[in-house]
């Protein structure tokens, strides 16, 4: 398995087990609590002899949990439950049933990477009694997951994170309010991402890291669903949202809303060339030239270095505002989802790459209805070629080497770390002529 930081966002390890639990546990609720409404007013509430009796007969079930796919467990408790953020645990509130049982889950939905997992704050789901008072009681149910994906990586905050949790949100609740419990957020994250944070939830977001005050709600759920990726379509449930509203949701977050009079009319589409200075692997070593050809075909090109501080805002803005994009492989990509459905994009993909490049981004960019176009380098643009004869099968045949060495050291390092990208100019241009035939019938459709 992968041994460093580095962000490989749809490796799979095949050998990993697909399991799969069901368990039924209930238990007794505190005695006193202090109730807030989810708009902030606390008052205190007794939950005595006669509460207890009045809560019924054991419940069936309480605690379930799904460990059956490749990526990512869920669990969900379907009844009164005491979250104690002091030891990461949440309490069954009920009467017992049986014996204590317990149940353990890391809420990110990237099991199979075992070195990320191993940072994942784990998340106890318990029957037994539990001893602290619960001191705010909410009316909306509960939604856990962790944040500890590759800091700082555009593609998992998305992949791993925010497009799981509007699945897991139009999945599970419908139209029943929540309240998200957050492990292993960095203050930076929650800053960067405070906006499409707060599109998804009026109430006050729990930090489970600085949190000492115990809370206590309806109902819970912990993890979060995800697309699989590996799939030919990438939707876990029959009633799945589409990466459309995802996008309108995004939308919605950081559109600045903008009169037709203050906004000038574009004469030629707009193309964003990303690039990767100051990344590892996969950069364009004759950026200079690909903008001057593209620029010859016609388009109007901004260059987009993306770094750990770039506005949100302003990255929509530029992707919103302009007709097509083309990039390497690699997290900057993931910026599509700020384009327009009817855009094109076009995904470089190096040698080595194009499973990842299909599943990372190829899927979900046809999905969002994008006029997806791949460019697949030849040997003679791969930098590969002053490392490896041309003989040597990472070069000749990566699917074989890949298959036969998996995704470890030795392949991310070639394909992945030390390889970089110098067009072919003439191939290129006529990648995009097509693609400014594309992006002008659109600007002239769209805008």
């Amino acid at each position: 398995m992968i041994t460093k930081t580095e962000s490989l966002p749809c490796i799979v390890d095949n050998n990993e087990e697909k399991r799969f639990n069901h368990t039924a546990i209930v238990c007794r609720a505190p005695s006193t609590v202090l109730s807030i409404s989810d708009q902030g007013t606390i008052h205190p509430i007794s939950l005595g002899l006669q509460a207890r009796a009045n809560a019924g007969p054991a419940l069936a079930s309480p605690i379930i949990c799904n460990r059956s796919h490749l990526s990512y467990d869920i669990c969900s408790i379907n009844g009164p439950t005491l979250l104690d953020p002091n030891v990461s645990t949440f309490y069954v509130a009920g009467p017992i049933d049986s014996t204590p049982q317990v149940e353990k889950i890391q809420p990110y939905p990237r099991k199979w990477d075992r070195y990320r997992m191993s940072n994942i704050k784990e998340i106890n789901l318990i029957s037994g009694p539990s001893n602290p008072p619960c001191m705010v009681q909410h009316t909306a149910s509960a939604l856990a997951f962790s944040v500890a994906g590759y800091d700082g990586d555009f593609f998992t905050d998305f992949y791993d994170e925010f497009i799981p949790l509007f699945i897991t949100i139009n999945s599970v609740f419908y139209t029943r309010d929540y309240v998200l419990v957050i492990s292993n957020a960095h203050d930076w994250w929650m800053s960067k991402y405070a906006d499409l944070l707060q599109s998804f939830t009026k109430h006050p977001i729990i930090n489970l890291d600085n949190q000492t005050t115990t809370h206590c709600f309806p109902s819970a759920t912990i993890g979060l669903i995800s697309l699989d990726l590996m799939a030919k379509n990438p939707k876990p449930l029959p009633n799945l949202k589409t990466i459309l509203p995802f996008h309108a949701l995004l939308q919605k977050t950081y559109s600045q809303k903008q009169n037709s009079i203050s906004t000038p009319l574009k004469s030629r589409p707009q193309l964003v060339l990303a690039g990767r200075k100051g990344a590892i692997g996969r950069l364009i070593l004759n950026q200079a030239e690909v903008k001057k050809v593209a620029e010859e075909e016609g388009f109007d090109v901004i260059e987009f270095e993306p770094k750990y501080a770039t506005s949100m805002r302003k990255a929509y803005e530029l992707m919103s505002s302009s007709h097509a994009m083309i990039g390497v492989h690699g997290a900057a990509l993931t910026h599509f989802l700020f384009l327009r459905p009817g855009s094109v994009f076009m995904q470089v993909v190096p040698i080595g790459t194009q499973l990842l490049s299909e599943v990372c981004f190829g899927i979900l960019a046809r999905e969002m209805r994008l006029e997806y176009m791949e460019y697949k380098i030849g040997v003679g643009e791969s930098s590969l070629v002053e490392k490896y004869e041309r003989e040597d099968m990472i070069i000749k045949d990566p699917e074989a080497f890949l298959e036969k060495k998996g995704w470890s050291s030795e392949t991310v390092e070639p394909y992945l770390k030390k390889q970089n990208v110098r067009f072919d100019l003439a191939r290129l241009r006529k990648h995009l002529t097509k693609a400014f035939v594309k992006a002008k019938a659109f600007m002239e459709r769209e805008g």
